[in-house]
């Protein structure tokens, strides 16, 4: 079973490539998930870079659309972002040097910051977005 699902409700913004990019980071989070079960520690490594990578690339973009649109929360939601973003590098550099491990309770943490995030942060951007014709 699947540790998050994608939804149009409640995590579509109505921005094609951002719900995409949302979709894939719910599958490499699910995938990433499954492997810590499994206890793969090098797998682990792969998939936590892999979608570290994934979602700062994506939160450059979501950030790059704020920018074109003179997005009016852009700084709140930069802030936020970066927060996320370093939590999660300071995370994989403990892994890495063999001082922490990727557990179930780290995928916890990142669904439920998806779970808040997209509804309430990233789902305002979308009519803006829209009006100004990145759909």
């Amino acid at each position: 079973m699947p540790l998050i699902t994608w939804t149009k409700e409640p995590f579509g913004t109505n921005v094609s490539q951002h719900d995409e990019e949302h979709k894939t980071i719910f599958r490499m989070l699910n995938d990433l998930d499954e492997t810590v079960a499994g206890g793969d520690r090098e797998s682990v490594g792969r998939q936590l870079d892999a979608l570290i990578a994934f979602v700062a690339e994506h939160f450059a973009n979501e950030q790059r659309n704020m920018e074109k649109t003179e997005y009016a929360d852009y700084e709140a939601h930069r802030a936020a972002h970066d927060d996320l973003v370093k939590t999660c590098v300071a995370l994989q550099e403990k892994f890495h040097a063999g001082e922490a491990e990727v557990t179930t309770e780290t995928t916890n943490f990142i669904a439920s910051w998806l779970t808040d995030h997209i509804p309430n942060i990233d789902r305002p951007y979308g009519p803006v977005f829209n009006a100004a014709g990145i759909s």
